[in-house]
This record gives structure tokens, sequence and C-alpha cells, in this order.
């Protein structure tokens, strides 16, 4: 009869124990941020949330000294149906591709080139200059993309070598055509600042490194204006990509048809 009186009172505090454990993770569930919603902030932070142009130039580094180097100018609006941006791209330098086009909508990129007034589809995975992919220089807000999952918290080093305190997250993509099929992003988390982003192909092989720097204020946010990405096998490679003269402006929703891109006159 002891015995049963033991059990039934051990039985009781051990089912007190699992819900109260229970209990406190549900508790520590609900305190944790949603990593998605941390994610739509940092691209707040990245992209303005209106209409807006700016220039974009790439400059390409090996062992430290320069190799090469272009301009564009973008025009980028968001699709009210999608969440997710249009972008025109136009080169403006070197001399050899001025006013070839490069068009993003939906999930469909296009380049044109004036001299032979044919466009073709292209992958937003193929490099543009040095570390930058077509899909690097285009627009993009990655919750719309990617399913976000908070991986950290923890310390970690800027672009200039400052230590931040971020959320660490795991970004997995929802479709073949994205960029990349997986990235790791650590966000600031007072600011959601974006710091540092790690991308991976398919295989899960590390493409490259980027450092988010040289916040500036723009369009009513600090923003950053220079994104140092640096290769994944090896880090003599760098391509340094710097964004200036934001702008908000109107855009027609005609620039983001593939069939005008022949039309389209630079300004």
């Amino acid at each position: 009869m002891l015995m049963r009186s033991f059990a039934i009172r051990f039985t009781g505090r051990a089912l007190a124990a699992l819900a109260l454990a229970g209990a406190a993770q549900t508790l520590a569930a609900a305190q944790l941020p949603d990593p998605q919603a941390i994610l739509a902030e940092c691209d707040a932070v990245r992209n303005p949330g209106k209409p807006f142009s700016l220039t974009v130039t790439l400059t390409e580094y090996t062992n430290g000294k320069q190799t090469d180097a272009n301009a564009l100018q973008a025009y980028s609006a968001i699709n009210g149906r999608s969440g997710q941006f249009r972008s025109l791209i136009r080169f403006v330098a070197p001399a050899r591709d001025v006013n070839k086009l490069m068009l993003k909508t939906g999930n469909d990129l296009w380049f044109f080139d004036p001299a032979s007034k044919a466009s073709v589809r292209i992958s937003p995975q193929q490099r543009l200059l040095g570390q930058a992919s077509n899909g690097d220089v285009v627009t993009v807000n990655f919750a719309q993309s990617y399913k976000a999952t908070l991986e950290a918290e923890e310390d970690i080093q800027d672009g200039d070598r400052q230590t931040r305190h971020a959320y660490k997250l795991a970004l997995k993509s929802g479709a073949a055509d994205d960029t990349y099929a997986a990235i790791e992003m650590w966000v600031e988390t007072t600011t959601r600042r974006p710091i540092k982003a790690r991308f991976f192909s398919d295989s899960g092989k590390l493409l490259k490194v980027a450092f988010y720097r040289r916040y500036r204020e723009e369009m009513g946010a600090q923003r950053p204006t220079e994104i140092v990405i640096i290769d994944g096998l090896n880090p003599n490679l760098v391509t340094v990509m710097r964004y200036d003269s934001f702008a908000p402006r109107e855009i027609p929703d005609g620039w983001f048809q593939q069939d005008f891109l022949p039309r389209f006159q630079p300004e």
C-alpha cells in the first residue's frame, strides 16, 4: 500500500513537472521573434517601399587589384499582387555595353541587346561581373521568395570588423529559379540591418559571402550603399557593388513588359 501511494505521488509530481516544462517551452517559443517578420523588416531596410531608381557600380578585384568594372541604372517597383519587385536595368558603362537592358518581371529574367534587337531569357545565377550574378543586381525582397527559420542569436563581425549582435536566419528557396537555393543571413537585432550573408547552390556549395556596409540615409531610411561580395572558394576574388543616387520616381508599367524593351529610350 505504501509503495502504491509513493508511486501515485511520484507519477503526479512527474506529470506536474512535465506540464511545467511544456508550459515553459510554449512560453519561450511565444517569446521568440518571428524569423519571417525579421526577414521582411530586413528587406524594408535594404529596399524602399515605393518605386525608385538608383545607379549601381560593380568593381571586380583580384588579389586587391581592380580587374574590371561596369555601371548600371536600375528602375524598380513592387508588384502589388506578388509583393516582389520588378526591375529594369540599363547598362551605362563600359562603352561596349551601353544601352543593353535586363528585365526582371515575376520569375522571368530577360536580356536585350539593341544591336541585334533580340531579347533572350537568361538565368539569374549567371555571372554578370566578377562574383556578382544577374540576380544580385535586380531588386529582391527575400521574404517573398524564401522561408526563414531562426538558427541562433549571436555576436558577429561586420564588414568593418565591428562586433554586432545579430539574429542568424536560414533561408530556404521556394522555387527552382531563385538565384540561390539557400542563404544564411545575419540581421542586427536592434535595427534589422543586414550585416552578412552566405549564399549556397543546390548541392550545398558555398558560392559567395557578402557584407552589407556604408549605411546612409536614402529615401527615408538608413540603407546599405555598398555590398562586398567574396568568392566562396577563393577569398582573393572580390566584387564591390555600390549604390548611389537613390530617387523616388513614377515608373510606367509598360517598362516592365518584354515587348517594350526595343522601344525603351534612355533618359
